[in-house]
């Protein structure tokens, strides 16, 4: 909300009253004006009007120049952040949420750390894992220093995310670690196993079996114990890839299988994990040479995935 959002004394300006000012007023005004316009649409949920209205508030501060409240342009630049994000603009939200991250920086504004946390997730989101890296490093600085060892926490959780998508699965493992340790600290014990399954991930990958088994496990009985059921089948789907790297074929396929199971039966079906977890059935079941089954596995998949496109 901008400062007009009141206006002589206690009276609340509606949004046709706002309409109506627009010609009245010029300047630094004229863009707030616009910019509560935009704050009201965007409740409604018209996106693209919102957008416009929060991009005219930005040409305005930006032509204002140094005369201009830099944390008014900075609010413009979140709010076209915000809209381009529910458009699914994601790389364009990010975009314009980093320039309001800047500037609110400069302004040395509170509200500066919870913007650039929002940016790292949709950075994340736009797969820009480099960046997620950089915005959320700094972040995890600001929190410690205000001693907000949980957001210090949910950020290196992040970055551990970015890490191992960049298939730097030892950094991310440190990562994770770090977060895990601080998480336990202030036992956060649903996000301690969130870090365990991440970990267990990341050790299979690396081909550690014995370790992401271990991982995995503590993951399994967190999730269990606390019902978090979406979660433990993640966790269960690692603990039946390091069964498999550890040789258990028999044990790995009959818990991916479980995994399997759980996944077809959601409501909004996972296709791409159900890809993932029928291609790694179908390579043990080749391993132990149950060679057409493997072949009906890959022929339907197949259809699935041109499907997707």
């Amino acid at each position: 909300m901008s400062n007009d959002d009141h206006d002589n004394g206690d009276e609340i300006l509606t949004e046709e009253m706002l309409w109506d000012r627009i010609p009245e007023v010029t300047g630094e005004e004229r863009a707030d004006t616009y910019y509560e316009l935009s704050a009201r649409i965007f409740a409604r949920g018209q996106y693209d009007e919102a957008l416009a209205l929060a991009e005219t508030a930005r040409d305005i501060y930006s032509e204002l120049g140094a005369s201009a409240q830099s944390e008014g342009l900075a609010q413009a630049y979140s709010a076209i952040g915000y809209n381009l994000n529910q458009l699914k603009r994601i790389d364009e939200a990010a975009t314009a949420m980093s320039k309001a991250v800047e500037l609110l920086r400069e302004n040395k504004s509170p509200i500066a750390l919870e913007l650039a946390c929002t940016l790292g997730e949709w950075w994340y989101s736009s797969k820009n894992y480099e960046k997620v890296i950089e915005t959320m490093y700094e972040c995890a600085q600001e929190h410690l220093v205000d001693g907000n060892n949980i957001g210090a926490a949910n950020d290196m959780h992040l970055i551990g995310c970015a890490q191992r998508e960049l298939k730097n699965y030892e950094e991310a493992i440190i990562c994770f670690q770090e977060a895990r340790a601080t998480f336990k600290s202030e036992k956060e014990v649903l996000h301690v196993a969130r870090c365990d399954q991440k970990i267990a991930s990341c050790y299979n990958e690396l081909g550690d079996g014995e370790k992401a088994l271990e991982a995995a496990r503590k993951a399994i009985d967190v999730f269990e114990t606390g019902h978090d059921h979406r979660r433990e089948t993640f966790a269960l789907y690692e603990y039946g890839r390091a069964e498999i790297l550890l040789g258990k074929l028999e044990d790995g396929l009959a818990t991916l299988d479980n995994v399997l199971q759980i996944t077809a039966e959601e409501d909004a079906k996972d296709f791409e994990f159900i890809i993932e977890i029928e291609t790694g059935m179908s390579a043990v079941m080749r391993q132990l040479g149950r060679i057409e089954e493997a072949d009906e596995i890959d022929r339907r998949l197949a259809s699935v995935k041109e499907s997707l496109g």
